[in-house]
């Protein structure tokens, strides 16, 4: 029977994802293991595997163009399969993920013939413990959010899931009843197994349970928790893609990442340049090979006498613009900051810390660390150790109440080609400098190539962003939601001061500025979180007792 494959949700934040390129086309063989398509979230590139056998009979949508979360992108069954059923079933409204820390949904799985007839006559959706990680096996149900006769919304936390990287929330996309639960709060259930079943009240799901037990796997029932459509629906499993191709369409560029760069330092103009790659996408040979077109001479101009006039300016190019559609990565920036700008109450307080035992601490610090440490590692160290003392600034705004966070995850802003990533210092306050920097180092060069996991970037509740290593010297930010607070550091700036006998010296002094969510963070709040800080990074020692 065919599968279907839906864009899934592979961030928090995403709402759609591009297809940047297809790796298979319509009639081509697959294997369960295939990359089908390489897709671009507002994280990062991801590639999508169908984890079906078969041959891809349809695919919903073209290289470049975007789908919505959940929306078909593509069906694998057996050569000549009729499909056209499933895109002609109705299809409930999908809500955006719900703002919750790794909100994922769940793959939806092929439940035997006579199960799948079934469950599409009664009109329910079954649910499955969703594959979460690629190295997840089973998850354990840590709470039902929901009990059996609750009606059951769309975008509702349904149950929440421990795996092998963190505690997430299953979401079903599917309106009704919930009519089954297959897992025990506390016991786990291995991937794929049934855990719910949602439809109308009243419908009666012994034969389906039955069926479903006696399917074609003979393994317990299984389902999954991200279809709005039939049971019969299957989302794809995502890892992270390590496909450079970058395709455009509609007469964009198309260039692998690598030979952008080059161009760019090298001043090469891509529109100058041949492609030989597939589709004539530009590659690094071809940047390697290309030779810039000889310049003009400028125009000879003679001494201005009265007897030779001025040549008359004549300009090089015409007027002219270029439009950049705007990524997935940068629209979730726009959106998302736009909200905590318009929306959260923001207020500003800056201080100045001086930097000199800082500075002279960190030299003593790199000379037996097994790892070097920056000033960014002490900054995120001595954040979260002042949040230990000030919990209000550790916090979200929530509505109807202020949630007060007992962990400290430290969010810190890393600049990439596509706009801004946040990678996530888990438990922050607990960790020694040394494991910070090592830490970071990884996180960091996983942000730059793409490759960040979702519980990597989420799950912040204090944000860091720092713009000293580019020579700005004072900023403010915008909230990272569900944040409070966010700190906006500048550059270490060598000042002259006056001593107190008379005479003049240097020092060295660095600003911060701490952006603050009125609804939940008062101005007096902030400011003694402030003094903390600059106590620590004033006095480094006091960190390490």
């Amino acid at each position: 029977m065919a599968e279907v494959i839906r864009m899934p949700l592979l961030s928090d934040t995403m709402t759609e994802g591009k297809i940047v390129k297809w790796n298979k086309q319509v009639g081509d063989s697959v294997k369960s293991d295939d990359v089908l398509a390489d897709v671009e979230t507002d994280k990062a590139t991801m590639e999508v595997v169908g984890y079906a056998d078969g041959t891809l009979l349809y695919v919903g949508v073209p290289e470049g163009s975007a789908a919505k979360v959940n929306d078909i992108i593509a069906i694998v069954g057996k050569p000549g399969e009729d499909f056209q059923s499933y895109l002609d079933a109705p299809k409930a409204d999908v809500a955006p993920a719900p703002a919750a820390d790794t909100s994922t949904p769940a793959p939806v799985a092929s439940i035997g013939e006579d199960a799948d007839t079934l469950a599409k006559s009664l009109g329910v959706t079954v649910i499955r413990m969703p594959l979460l990680s690629d190295t997840m096996t089973e998850g354990k149900i840590v709470a039902w959010n929901k009990k059996v006769g609750d009606t059951i919304k769309s975008d509702d936390n349904l149950a929440d899931v421990e795996t092998d990287k963190a505690t997430m929330e299953v979401v079903p996309y599917a309106e009704g009843t919930l009519l089954y639960t297959g897992v025990e709060a506390g016991k786990a259930a291995k991937v794929n197994e049934v855990i719910a079943i949602i439809g109308k009240a009243g419908t009666d799901i012994n034969a389906l349970l039955q069926a479903i037990q006696n399917g074609a796997t003979g393994i317990a029932p299984k389902a999954a928790s991200s279809s709005t459509a039939p049971a019969v629906a299957s989302t794809a499993v995502v890892h992270q893609g390590t496909n450079e191709t970058n395709t455009s369409v509609d007469g964009r560029i198309k260039a692998s990442p690598l030979a952008k760069k080059i161009a760019q330092e090298k001043g090469i103009s891509l529109q100058a340049v041949k492609g030989s790659g597939d589709g004539g996408r530009i590659v690094k040979a071809d940047i390697d090979r290309y030779e810039s077109a000889p310049v003009a001479a400028a125009p000879v101009i003679a001494p201005v006498t009265s007897a030779a006039p001025v040549v008359a300016f004549t300009p090089g190019a015409g007027e002219g613009y270029t439009d950049t559609p705007n990524s997935s990565m940068r629209k979730t920036i726009a959106r998302r900051l736009g909200e905590s700008i318009f929306t959260a109450p923001h207020f500003y307080l800056t201080m100045e810390i001086n930097m000199d035992s800082a500075m002279a601490a960190r030299a003593k610090m790199n000379a037996v660390s097994p790892v070097k440490i920056s000033f960014q590692d002490m900054i995120i160290k001595a954040s979260a150790m002042a949040l230990r003392k000030h919990p209000a600034v550790n916090s979200s705004w929530m509505g109807d109440f202020i949630r007060t966070y007992q962990h400290i995850h430290i969010g810190s802003a890393v600049a990439v080609d596509q706009g801004l990533i946040v990678p996530v210092f888990k438990f922050a306050d607990q960790k020694s400098l040394s494991q910070i920097a090592s830490e970071g180092a990884g996180l960091y060069e996983k942000a730059r190539s793409g490759k960040l996991q979702p519980q990597e970037f989420s799950g912040n509740t204090f944000t860091i962003s720092n713009l000293g290593m580019m020579d700005i010297e004072e900023f403010t930010a915008i909230i990272n939601p569900p944040d409070s607070c966010i700190l906006a550091v500048g550059r270490i700036k060598e000042i002259v001061v006056k001593k107190a006998d008379g005479s003049f010296g240097t020092t060295n002094v660095m600003k911060v500025t701490l952006s603050c969510d009125h609804r939940s963070v008062d101005g007096a709040v902030g400011a003694a979180f402030l003094q903390t800080l600059k106590k620590y990074m004033e006095e480094p020692v006091t960190m390490l007792v």
